[in-house]
């Protein structure tokens, strides 16, 4: 089994946005088997770069938790996994489906879909170099003219790889257009290891209806971000029952409790962090960065990166996103949370408030 759980449904890296503290609400919600990290350097960990491993901080609260990294060196990549598998990761992931061009041109994320044999040549070496499972996570191609996802999934196999997730878009494509499951399905009945399909789950029927494709799993990303309850609500669906209602209160007291972690860890409060594997040394101390970010200033920025995903579709979301924007200080963020959700969430998230 690659990881213990008896959910199929995980939270899909998204850079930026599903830092531990999110991923730990999310899990407390329930429905959720697995936890993948934002995408984290090989280059920064084999640096020890304090950056670097923030991104790659976890909770035990978040277990199963998979760390997922990027690069192209095959020998910095085995070394990475070596450090991920220190810090105590259940399962290291290789990002080779992130079409952005500053990760693509240093032979990383996607572009490695473009070299295939080197692709697996990165897989074989990590998958050499730990005893965790090393898993994939791709996307259908880099372009429409080569969409090569079947091949290659097939190739880092051969070379190693415990499972494999197809995101059905290929790197042209972005987010754009519709994710490509039917290429999702053909990959999941050739290969021998699980493999995890990613792509247009915004809803918890779609989550339903994907699984019926015969993946070992589902992989959501913006569908979190929409609505952090969406992996319990499928969960209900998948269990025969209607799934849970979410009140305006809800939303407001996530928000809330979203603000408190965040505070928390940028105290250096939180329990349970890793930071580093044995004998590799940092730059400096891990916490030092995040008093000097301008912690309120901070939290803001992230309340407002979600926000554009988490208001759609609310009563009042559009508005609300507009003041939000206007916000500078985590105070007026908190009466703004208070007077949107109403006078519920702020019972919800006292602890907020009264720090």
């Amino acid at each position: 089994m690659l990881f213990r759980s008896s959910s199929p449904l995980v939270v899909a890296p998204m850079a930026g946005m599903t830092d531990s503290a999110f991923r730990r609400l999310v899990k407390r919600q329930g429905g959720c088997g697995l936890v993948v990290t934002e995408m984290v350097s090989s280059e920064g960990l084999v640096r020890g770069i304090d950056r670097t491993l923030e991104y790659a901080e976890y909770t035990e609260e978040e277990r199963p938790v998979s760390i997922q990294i990027f690069g192209g060196d095959p020998e910095k990549m085995a070394d990475a996994a070596q450090i991920v598998e220190g810090m105590g990761a259940d399962i290291v992931d290789v990002n080779m489906g992130c079409p952005v061009p500053k990760i693509a041109k240093h032979h990383a994320g996607c572009s490695l879909m473009r070299e295939p044999e080197h692709a697996a040549k990165v897989i074989g070496a990590m998958a050499k170099a730990v005893k965790i499972p090393v898993t994939v996570k791709m996307r259908a191609g880099w372009s429409d003219a080569s969409r090569n996802a079947p091949e290659l999934a097939r190739m880092v196999q051969d070379a190693g790889a415990a499972a494999v997730t197809i995101h059905g878009r290929t790197a042209e494509q972005s987010y754009r257009g519709s994710a490509d499951w039917t290429l999702v399905s053909q990959v999941a009945a050739s290969l021998n290891v699980p493999v995890f399909g990613s792509g247009d789950c915004v809803e918890p029927e779609q989550i339903v209806d994907k699984l019926a494709e015969g993946v070992g799993g589902v992989l959501v990303g913006r569908g979190v971000l929409r609505n952090p309850w969406i992996l319990a609500q499928a969960s209900d669906l998948l269990a025969g029952r209607s799934p849970r209602q979410i009140s305006m209160a809800d939303r407001g007291a996530f928000l809330l409790q979203y603000i408190d972690l965040l505070r928390r860890d940028g105290d250096g409060d939180a329990t349970g962090f890793r930071h580093t594997a044995p004998g590799v040394p940092t730059t400096g101390d891990q916490y030092a960065g995040s008093p000097a970010r301008g912690r309120d200033r901070w939290v803001v920025n992230k309340i407002r990166a979600l926000i554009a995903w988490y208001s759609k579709g609310i009563e009042g979301g559009a508005e609300f996103r507009s003041k939000i924007n206007t916000t500078d200080n985590v105070a007026d963020l908190i009466a703004l949370i208070g007077s949107t959700f109403g006078a519920e969430a702020y019972a919800s998230g006292a602890g907020v408030i009264h720090r």
